[in-house]
């Protein structure tokens, strides 16, 4: 190997780069003139050829090293040196970036108007124009999708003429034309416009060349599903299933399904057992599974309906247990994974199936349990021994509850008491949610004892129930204890702020306490919640007015009868409102309103008659009075007022009549025989005589009595120290009433005139103080579980929220 080597020479170390400048002298081309060899080959045959002027070439046809080809020198060296390119001219600057040659050429511009191009830009338009189109449908703007289908509908047609005249038809887009077709219809049928969607549908499936445009028929049986018409719903239904094959078991398995929804609509309920029943043997799933039970119910048959039950319950429901989220051990690293997909999409999604799931079969249970077996209890007992042997056996108790309920239903409220009281040696939740539904029915009944025993069970078993702590709140209330029961519910709503039931309480509670401004914060926090709820709205207005501010009390109750129209104790609060300021035309219109729907309230009739005497219309008054002689028949005031009217009015024969009815029916009146001697006098009549006799009796014995009273009082002190102390309550309960009742009350003495006795010495008055326009239930305190028992669903609230109202 070290024969190879070579070592450099001493004397070349001071000059590294000698040696390159000396070259062979063979390929020095200056000399070639005087070479004999070189000159006696360029006379051979080869070198006859046309000479080069540029170039020397070797004999195969190859450029010589350092030869000029093109006016480009080619490198000396085998291996091309940087810098140098066979375009370099020999002497020429270093130049490796081209950058003598200039500027590269521009590039060759698109031209816009061939019919390519066109084309291509008309086809991006019109994906466009279908993809803005389903966006807007996303966003719910069915209109501007619409709008954007239909854009996308004429452009797609233009775009076709115009591919006919510069390609051939078999170069047509059929896929953009069939999604612009299919978008179309879509949004048609979003729109409600049926027949359009239907002809758009029609042009798509009548067309072979789209391929497995059959199925769109199932679109086709929706449409007429939603019109009601059923016949050619399952028509279309069944077209579309015999074009989709086997293989394609889901879809088929949908059809079904919608066929057999669309023979219940149709009242077939042997032909959807069919259906249902063929598809709970291939793929089973929950709807078809309750479908069923309902096909069964309909058509009574109690031992199918037991088994499709128990199908219904042997669904899988295909998701994870509870205890995968649970953490096994300390691992800080499983725990984030845990805690990440807790409430991941996913667990939403299980969580949403496990609630249908129970939604179905606690429906399906009530709906069968009274009629599976010869009474309602064996039958829910029959569905609870099924529910416990299955996936679902925390529903069992769910349904106990729900038993109870149907016993309420029955008004069999023993019953249901009974079986509520099963659940006091249950786990802690469901004995707190039967003592809470105990609780309340003992409230309901009044019997408070009861009630707050229960209720303090149910805190007891769980302090966080808030439905509990409200009916605790509500037995603390009943006993005027009105601070403690502000705590209870103050309570309830730190561990649930959506207790809509607590805060109103505590409004009422606040109420109570005058303490307006707080009462009127939770009323309005309320209203913010429940914005129609008529009982706030009152609240609110009520308060205002306690407030004495009646300008916002009017405001509000405005908003009530927005809400309930046809209230006519708030309408009759909104015309004694107006009529304290002043304002006698709103009052009259709202009492009158008040009146149509409720024509015998007793104040609003006597503010009426008044107010039609006030204003000397004395005919119309005198209905209102009748009115009242009817709801109060035993209360003379009001025919007297009757007879009072026809003598204002000028029909003193009518007068006379009613007035001796009076005197028929209330023989020892002095009013009606005073008026009836006045009447006669002035008339000429025989009966005066008879009547001033009988007038003379009465007074006569009035001070007989009187006098014996009198007499009575003076001989006995402790007599009459009892007399004036009830002669004090008389005063002070006439001086409690109303400000309106008192108004009115001193209207009616003095409209007829003052020297008209009955007017004047009327011994009895009609309290014309304001009743609460919803009822004496209004200003009680809200039982946590009473709207579940309107809504036969409280049982479900009270025991979580996985299961769902009916």
């Amino acid at each position: 190997m070290m024969q190879n080597v070579h070592l450099a020479p001493e004397t070349d170390e001071d000059d590294l780069y000698s040696g390159y400048n000396d070259y062979n002298p063979t390929y020095d081309t200056e000399e070639l003139e005087n070479d004999t060899a070189f000159q006696q080959a360029v006379r051979t045959s080869h070198g006859r050829r046309p000479p080069s002027k540029t170039s020397l070439t070797s004999s195969l046809g190859r450029p010589m090293t350092g030869a000029i080809q093109d006016g480009v020198t080619r490198p000396m060296t085998a291996v091309r040196a940087a810098g140098f390119t066979k375009a370099a001219l020999r002497g020429s600057a270093f130049d490796p970036l081209g950058q003598s040659r200039g500027p590269a050429p521009p590039l060759e511009a698109k031209n816009e108007d061939s019919p390519e191009e066109k084309i291509r830009q008309l086809e991006k338009k019109v994906n466009e124009l279908v993809e803005e189109s389903c966006i807007a449908n996303s966003c719910g703007d069915l209109k501007l999708a619409l709008e954007k289908a239909k854009d996308a509908g004429r452009k797609e047609r233009v775009l076709v003429r115009q591919r006919e005249q510069v390609t051939t038809p078999e170069n047509i887009n059929l896929d953009l034309t069939y999604s612009v077709l299919f978008n179309l219809a879509s949004q048609y049928s979003a729109n409600e416009m049926y027949a359009e969607a239907l002809n758009t549908y029609q042009v798509i499936v009548k067309n072979k060349m789209f391929s497995n445009a059959g199925r769109l028929k199932v679109n086709m049986g929706n449409i007429y599903l939603k019109q009601r018409n059923y016949s050619k719903a399952i028509k279309f239904y069944r077209m579309a299933l015999d074009q989709i094959p086997s293989v394609h078991k889901e879809m088929r398995i949908k059809i079904m399904q919608n066929i057999g929804v669309t023979f219940i609509k149709t009242g077939q309920y042997s032909d959807a057992i069919n259906s249902f029943e063929h598809i709970m043997s291939m793929a089973p799933n929950l709807k078809v599974g309750f479908n069923l039970i309902l096909s069964y119910f309909a058509v009574g048959d109690r031992e199918k309906m037991k088994k499709a039950f128990q199908k219904l319950i042997a669904v899988p429901l295909e998701i994870d247990e509870d205890d995968k989220y649970i953490s096994p051990s300390d691992d800080p690293h499983t725990n984030l994974v845990i805690e990440a997909i807790k409430n991941d999409h996913l667990r939403q999604m299980e969580r949403e199936r496990k609630a249908m799931a129970e939604k179905y079969i606690m429906t399906a249970a009530k709906l069968i349990a009274p009629v599976i077996e010869t009474s309602f209890a064996i039958g829910y007992d029959w569905c609870v021994e099924v529910v416990k042997a299955s996936q679902y056996v925390e529903l069992a108790n769910d349904l106990e509850i729900n038993k109870a309920i149907t016993y309420l239903r029955q008004k069999d409220f023993n019953q249901a008491v009974e079986t509520l009281k099963m659940f006091e040696k249950k786990d802690s939740r469901v004995k707190s949610a039967a003592a809470t539904n105990l609780s309340f029915l003992y409230y309901l009944e009044n019997e408070f004892t009861q009630a707050n025993s229960y209720a303090d069970l149910a805190v007891n078993s769980d302090r966080y129930n808030p439905s509990a702590l409200t009916n605790k709140g509500n037995t603390v209330f009943a006993n005027g204890d009105y601070e403690k029961a502000a705590e209870f519910y103050k309570e309830a709503l730190r561990n649930d702020s959506s207790c809509t039931e607590a805060l109103y309480n505590i409004g009422l509670t606040y109420k109570k306490l005058n303490r307006l401004d707080e009462a009127l914060d939770c009323f309005l926090k309320l209203h913010a919640i429940l914005r129609n709820s008529a009982q706030v709205l009152y609240q609110i207005a009520n308060v205002y007015e306690i407030m004495e501010d009646p300008n916002q009390s009017i405001e509000w109750l405005m908003q009530l009868i927005s809400v309930v129209p046809t209230d006519s104790r708030a309408l009759s609060k909104l015309g004694e409102l107006y009529d304290n300021e002043g304002d006698k035309s709103q009052a009259f219109q709202y009492y009158y309103e008040s009146y149509r729907y409720f024509p015998s309230n007793i104040e609003v009739i006597e503010w009426l008659g008044a107010y039609y005497i006030d204003t000397q219309f004395c005919e119309k008054a005198i209905k209102y009075f009748e009115r009242a002689a009817l709801i109060q028949p035993t209360q003379v005031k009001w025919q007297l007022m009757v007879a009072s009217c026809y003598r204002r009015s000028g029909n003193y024969q009518k007068a006379l009549d009613t007035y001796k009815e009076i005197h028929r029916k209330f023989p020892e009146n002095v009013e009606c025989l005073r008026f009836l001697v006045r009447l006669c006098t002035d008339i000429g009549l025989k009966e005066v005589q008879e009547y001033a006799t009988k007038l003379k009796r009465l007074e006569k014995m009035k001070e007989i009595r009187e006098q014996r009273i009198k007499s009575g009082r003076e001989s006995s002190g402790s007599s009459r120290s009892k007399r004036e102390g009830s002669a004090g309550s008389d005063s002070g309960q006439n001086s409690s009433s109303s400000s309106k009742g008192e108004r009115l009350s001193a209207k009616l003495r003095s409209l007829p005139g003052t020297n008209e006795p009955y007017e004047s010495s009327s011994n009895k008055e009609i309290d014309a103080s304001y009743v609460d326009p919803l009822g004496p239930q209004t200003e009680r305190p809200k039982t946590a579980a009473k709207k579940r028992i309107d809504e036969d669903d409280f049982a479900d609230e009270e025991l979580g929220d996985d299961l769902l109202p009916e």
